[in-house]
């Protein structure tokens, strides 16, 4: 067995391996990597790689097997970390270099599990400083790029996790995603991310809570089973986060491979105010008729409810604001230029400003669940445009229609905003071979359904066989 066959292989697959003592985890490690030390090169994906400690992990997991231990769900696998999120011992910049060399003393919760169930970390993923952008580039570490166009962004700001999972060095990345930062680079990489809910699965220690009330981590991966074995992992109650549901013992992949007969679904190519580009209309129109082929009742219609892109917009900001103005005197000169004028720009932003916003938030959110009395899932697309050219903060324009900074990303947010759970699953490629995502939405706290239906689109679709090529 080559390493290019191990590090295609799912997560599942190495695992099972794994545990039938087919497959060992020094190879697995090894094997990935060595195509880290290959490929990441001309990515940058990953901005640090943690090989030491991911070899003697998992010459300590090997022991584990044949000694015939109880082995974890995710024995041997090996996983990347976004940088927003905490590792003991493992530096953690945060995209910033007012943190290079910060190395945390504890794990986030989400980390701890990983670790409990086995999983081998094998580095950092490249986030945006703060994670403040819907592109993933710094100052400390430079672009991160799209791996079926290395000319193009892979999105952000969970983009090192989304490329390295697309370039088969990883089967798994964990991501966060505060406006769409998990949706946004698995659509431009052609693989799957799911945000979960608000609150099912606990958050922190970490950084400031720059996205408090907003922000969730989930898995990032390249089959829908994958991630729903990581989300049996990471998901349920831990106190240390005020906002974590309680653990209901799901078994997400029992849940998959059933029929969707009689699901009701609603079709929103624009969510009623988005410009959106004709090819991805295109693509995702396709995949949308393949759900009434597996027994959906497809309906078009839009949520009675406009973009909550002002409130959101204000809450993002001011959050910012709070976190980062202070230091600019102290490390001004190592922000990025655009960042810092976007914190001189709303640094006033009045309590009373923040609160309305907040308030029109919850408002916006009541209002989209009418839509969700009726229907079992809304799908839209991911995007509004393919991938585009690296160094740019996106599009102005989309089909000849001038666009705000963020029209071209204006459906993720709005499910930020409502807390639901949303998946970007790959539906098909544009003319010139880009990958284009399908965002699917439940109603709040049901990953299960959006799970559901992700796989049954991946089974009609397949993806899995077809990989950038990067040799």
């Amino acid at each position: 067995m080559d390493n290019l066959e191990i590090c295609r292989m799912s997560a599942l697959e190495v695992r099972d391996r794994i545990k039938a003592k087919k497959l060992s985890p020094v190879e697995v490690i090894d094997a990935v990597l060595q195509r880290i030390e290959r490929i990441n090169p001309k990515v940058n994906a990953y901005c640090t790689v943690v090989a030491e400690s991911a070899k003697a992990e998992a010459k300590q997991a090997e022991d584990k097997v044949i000694k015939g231990e109880e082995l974890g769900p995710l024995h041997g696998v090996p996983i990347s970390i976004k940088d927003l999120i905490f590792t003991r011992g493992i530096r953690t910049t945060g995209g910033t270099r007012m943190y290079e060399n910060f190395i945390p003393d504890e794990d986030d919760i989400v980390v701890e599990r990983l670790k409990a169930a086995g999983a081998i970390i094998i580095g950092k993923t490249n986030t945006p400083q703060s994670g403040w952008m819907a592109i993933t580039d710094n100052l400390l570490f430079g672009p991160t790029r799209n791996p079926w166009n290395l000319e193009r962004t892979s999105g952000g700001s969970s983009g090192g996790a989304a490329s390295a999972v697309a370039s088969c060095i990883g089967p798994l990345g964990i991501g966060s995603d505060g406006g769409g930062s998990i949706r946004i680079p698995s659509s431009f990489c052609g693989v799957f991310g799911l945000k979960p809910s608000l609150g099912r699965v606990p958050r922190g220690p970490g950084f400031p809570g720059l996205w408090e009330g907003l922000s969730v981590t989930g898995p990032i991966t390249r089959t829908v089973r994958d991630a729903a074995l990581m989300m049996e992992v990471i998901a349920g109650r831990d106190d240390r986060d005020h906002f974590s549901l309680p653990n209901e013992g799901l078994r997400y992949l029992s849940h998959l491979g059933g029929n969707l007969k009689g699901l009701r679904v609603a079709w929103s190519k624009d969510l009623g105010y988005a410009v959106v580009d004709p090819q991805v209309l295109r693509v995702t129109e396709a995949a949308v008729r393949t759900f009434a082929t597996l027994g959906c009742v497809v309906e078009v219609a839009d949520p009675p409810v406009g973009s909550p892109q002002e409130t959101f917009s204000t809450v993002v900001v001011a959050s910012l604001a709070a976190a980062l103005v202070e230091k600019l005197d102290e490390w001004g000169d190592h922000f990025e230029s655009a960042l810092v004028t976007f914190l001189e720009r709303n640094k006033d932003i009045s309590a009373t400003e923040y609160i309305k916003a907040r308030m029109a938030n919850l408002e916006y959110s009541n209002r989209m669940q009418v839509l969700f009395q009726k229907y079992d899932l809304l799908l839209t697309p991911t995007l509004a445009v393919p991938p585009f050219e690296v160094g740019s903060y996106g599009p102005r324009e989309i089909a000849g229609t001038r666009i705000e900074p963020i029209g071209w990303m204006p459906f993720t947010y709005p499910f930020n905003v409502t807390g639901q759970p949303a998946a970007s699953v790959p539906c098909g490629w544009t003319d010139d071979g880009l990958p284009v995502g399908l965002q699917i939405v439940g109603r709040r706290f049901d990953e299960v359904t959006v799970l559901q239906a992700a796989a049954a689109l991946e089974q009609a679709s397949p993806w899995i066989d077809r990989m950038p090529s990067l040799e």
